[in-house]
């Protein structure tokens, strides 16, 4: 195919959700927003306590009201495809979803995460799989279900956008990129059988597919329940949404460093193959895989949800708190005599952050940020510090010379932190595309409907021609203990 070409991107994220239209071409990528929804979660009493899961059912509504939003707008949409965030999933049986997917943040995981390392050390698991430790991931969770009897009537286990598409199309695959977050998938991108049999976990997830697989058209019934052509082919992306924001950062990965950064950030390089040692296990970083066939070596750290969860708190007892007007002023108030741990446990669950925060600093007897504005500046600083240091341990660890940082993602409207970090950085930072993820969803649809070619470094220069990022140069230690 040449010329132009409409594809829909639908992105969810872990507190909201969105469909967005393009028009792709050689030279060409122009993007709108078609729908936006909040994905908010559900605490549902399961009998012995209150449970956190994913209103999938909800989103699902959601994505179907969004393509047919897009193709409404563009007659000729070649079709969609999905990303979302990892590590969650929903059990099946003969194709029924069995119950509604737990969401990551429920605390059910723990029993999971001794049960495992009862059978497989910390270090062993980290030599098969690569990935850093976070006790929700996949293998946890399902070894938390397998002691609690619930995986015993399921035959079938989806990622959210696996589940999403099987939905759409009928049609059940593993997309690669999100498999490697579940720590089931071993470093040569395969399924480790033999973990699994230790684990005594059945074998649930169906065969792998790479991004760019097509999974066919809609399944008439629902195309038509939606207004939607049956012909809308549905394209697997690199579906982990993180791998997608990566394979739209218009870096030159031999010398940088990106940072994903919405309700979490995610900091590394990209290299072209995992980098498994005792080091990399020590600080945690992780191996995950992304577009072809390169891996993203990054390591997870508390993100906005730091301030997301702050405002919401605030906003019950004062309706007209707002997050912009908070970051004007605190980018006006002075730095924080000290920065604290933003990926300390304790800030993980929902609830009263600045009372954490506060809490943090009271137990080290260091001066608490007095009210919301200097609260905010804490936070923004914080997290400042710690994208920085992660992006110097990668390039140590990997042994990148990184000379810039790409920040892509929601982070990248806050202006604040650019600027912050490029200080603790100490190189340049650059902010930009905001919507990386849904565009590596649209680049990797666009190249295989032959919009674009080329690997994804060529993709990539598109993103550096439709969407040049904004630089942020760091400052003087002077000027930036003044604001």
């Amino acid at each position: 195919m040449t010329g132009t070409g409409a594809v829909a991107a639908v992105d969810l994220g872990a507190t909201s959700g969105r469909v967005m239209l393009a028009r792709v071409g050689p030279g060409r990528i122009t993007m709108r927003q078609v729908a936006r929804f909040a994905n908010d979660p559900l605490s549902l009493w399961n009998g012995a306590r209150e449970a956190l899961h994913w209103d999938l059912p909800g989103l699902y509504r959601q994505v179907g009201r969004g393509l047919a939003g897009a193709a409404r707008l563009a007659p000729d949409l070649l079709g969609a495809g999905i990303d979302s965030w990892a590590v969650d999933y929903g059990l099946l049986r003969n194709g029924r979803l069995l119950g509604l997917p737990y969401h990551y943040r429920d605390d059910r995981s723990a029993e999971g995460v001794a049960a495992v390392h009862a059978t497989v050390a910390q270090a062993d698991l980290y030599d098969r799989n690569g990935l850093q430790f976070l006790p929700f991931t996949t293998v946890y969770q399902l070894a938390a279900e397998r002691l609690a009897g619930t995986l015993d009537p399921a035959d079938t286990a989806l990622l959210m956008p696996d589940l999403l598409g099987f939905w759409l199309t009928g049609i059940q695959v593993t997309e690669r990129t999100n498999a490697s977050t579940t720590g089931l998938l071993g470093v040569d991108g395969e399924w480790d059988a033999d973990l699994r049999a230790r684990l005594a976990l059945p074998d649930l997830f169906p065969s792998l597919a790479d991004p760019g697989t097509t999974l066919g058209p809609l399944l008439p019934g629902i195309a038509s329940g939606f207004g939607l052509d049956d012909k809308l082919t549905l394209t697997t992306v690199a579906s982990h949404d993180t791998a997608s924001a990566v394979a739209a950062v218009p870096m030159t990965p031999e010398s940088a460093a990106y940072i994903s950064c919405g309700t979490w950030a995610l900091a590394g390089v990209e290299i072209t193959r995992p980098l498994i040692d005792p080091a990399s296990r020590a600080a945690n970083f992780t191996n995950e895989a992304a577009l072809d066939g390169r891996t993203r070596f990054l390591r997870n750290v508390m993100g906005l949800w730091l301030l997301s969860e702050s405002v919401r708190h605030w906003q019950r007892e004062d309706a007209t708190a707002d997050l912009a007007r908070l970051l004007a002023a605190a980018a006006e108030a002075p730095a924080p005599v000290a920065m604290f741990d933003v990926d300390d446990p304790v800030f993980l669950a929902p609830g009263d952050i600045p009372g954490r925060i506060a809490d943090w600093y009271t137990a080290r007897d260091l001066p608490v940020p007095d009210g919301p504005v200097p609260m905010v500046r804490a936070i923004v600083e914080s997290l400042a510090a710690a994208f920085a240091a992660c992006v110097r341990t990668a390039a140590e660890l990997s042994g990148t010379p990184v000379r810039t940082i790409h920040l892509v993602g929601g982070g990248a409207r806050n202006k604040l932190l650019c600027r912050l970090l490029a200080d603790h950085a100490g190189i340049p930072v650059l902010a930009g595309p905001v919507e990386a993820t849904s565009l590596g969803n649209i680049l990797v649809q666009a190249r295989t409907h032959g919009l674009l070619h080329g690997d994804v470094d060529a993709l990539r220069t598109e993103v550096a021609t439709a969407y040049p990022p904004q630089r942020y140069l760091p400052r003087t230690e002077t000027a930036r203990k003044a604001g």
